[in-house]
């Protein structure tokens, strides 16, 4: 059979077997469906409170990352500068301690240090869904930056909903938030932070936008603490979030690259506030992953309190295998009887009457 001249190739192992063609032997016709992916999840400790260390390190891991091939890597939350669990174990009424110098290290969309960032992307030619506190006038948000192989943010997504304690201290994502996926030169890929995972009409607006890869963004999250020294509920585990992130794969039949963060004693001592708490144990806090279509995990893990960047390889042809069974936004769903409302205007501050 033959189409244009050119002989239809077989593949194994997902790799151009060429038989005949009129075109050049190292011409590459795969499509994206047929060709293999890199990808990339990050699991480490960030450079505690301090943007340009973290910045160092975040260019640090890129190279890194390029350097093993990876195409497609993903990042922790708020990466960049360290997820602060000490709002979780002291009181608020301590924050003006702590929040004022985690605010000044946190990190504007357009400064120096993420045009750093942006130029050791493109100098890679990857595709980075980056976690960072996003400073923007006097608040801090919980946000992801998708960076194009060409370096560019092509998207910029703030968490919409903070969990808990994080209401302290992060604002929320308007409207445009809920844009979870873009397009890249890897397929459709999308991204959530930690608990947004857990909101069931979030993720099910984000598989409606056909996500391929999605990064699952965490800070460090830890194993069950004593119970004899504090009351601790499962759903606060490293191991009940792996869980969500699996989840994920397994409902949206989409890959999934579950990044996390670190604690280490050096760490410690840089949250000195969480000295002697039963829940953040050292080293520990990391759970990354990397789930395929049908959940399946697809690499070794690593230590809970190791660093390194967990790595698989992918075909996006094999998405369709799962979604033959289950394919919430499509032959799966019943948008006859149930179906979701969104409101995708943003919300403004302040409005201009006409007059």
């Amino acid at each position: 059979m033959q189409t244009n001249s050119l002989k239809l190739a077989t593949y194994n192992n997902n790799k151009a077997i060429s038989e005949s063609t009129a075109l050049p032997m190292n011409m590459d016709t795969a499509t994206i469906v047929e060709k293999t992916i890199r990808v990339g999840a990050v699991q480490a400790e960030p450079v505690w409170h301090d943007l340009d260390g973290c910045v160092d390190k975040t260019i640090q891991l890129i190279n890194q990352a390029a350097a093993d091939g990876i195409q497609v890597l993903g990042f922790p939350e708020v990466w960049i500068p360290g997820y602060p669990w000490q709002m979780w174990c002291a009181a608020p009424i301590i924050q003006p301690s702590w929040v004022p110098q985690y605010r000044a290290n946190s990190m504007t969309r357009d400064s120096p240090q993420m045009k750093r960032i942006q130029a050791a992307v493109k100098s890679a030619g990857m595709f980075v869904v980056l976690g960072y506190s996003e400073l923007e006038g006097s608040t801090i948000y919980l946000a992801q930056a998708f960076i194009s192989p060409e370096g560019e943010i092509v998207l910029n997504r703030r968490k919409t909903k903070p969990t808990h304690p994080e209401r302290t201290i992060w604002g929320e994502g308007q409207a445009e938030s809920l844009k979870t996926v873009v397009d890249s030169p890897f397929g459709k890929i999308g991204g959530l932070n930690c608990w947004e995972q857990l909101q069931p009409l979030l993720r099910y607006y984000e598989y409606i936008q056909g996500v391929q890869i999605h990064v699952s963004s965490w800070p460090s999250v830890f194993s069950m603490p004593d119970p004899e020294k504090i009351p601790w509920l499962y759903h606060e585990t490293g191991e009940a979030c792996n869980r969500v992130s699996q989840f994920m794969a397994i409902e949206g039949a989409t890959f999934v690259l579950c990044s996390t963060q670190i604690l280490t004693e050096k760490g410690l001592e840089k949250n000195s506030i969480l000295s002697g708490n039963p829940v953040t144990k050292v080293p520990g806090g990391g759970f990354s992953q990397i789930f395929g279509p049908d959940g399946k995990p697809l690499c070794e893990p690593i230590g809970d309190g190791e660093e390194g960047i967990l790595q698989a390889d992918i075909s996006l042809s094999d998405i369709s295998k799962p979604k033959i069974f289950l394919d919430v936004a499509g032959h799966y769903a019943r948008p006859d009887m149930l179906s979701l409302l969104v409101n995708p205007r943003v919300a403004k501050h302040v409005t201009i009457m006409d007059e």
